[in-house]
């Protein structure tokens, strides 16, 4: 079996991201870990509802395999 490679997102670390979940749930928060997984530990965390309502959820883990789309709200570079 092959080893699992880290994801490249040391470029990510610190920023604020916007991450769709599966389950049509999104997420905006700071990237403070992740794992080879792509496990990621984000802080000040706020979750979006399909109602329009945001919850501030603090620190929180996502799963890797429950991420559909991860994008960047701040300049990469």
């Amino acid at each position: 079996m092959s080893k699992a490679h880290p994801p490249e997102l040391k470029k990510y670390m610190d920023k604020k991201l916007s991450l769709r979940l599966n389950g049509s749930r999104v997420v905006t928060g700071i990237l403070r870990g992740f794992d080879p997984f792509m496990n990621l530990v984000l802080d000040e965390t706020v979750e979006e509802t399909k109602g329009g309502e945001k919850h501030n959820i603090g620190m929180v883990v996502v799963r890797g395999n429950s991420i559909v789309l991860l994008e960047s709200q701040d300049r990469i570079g």
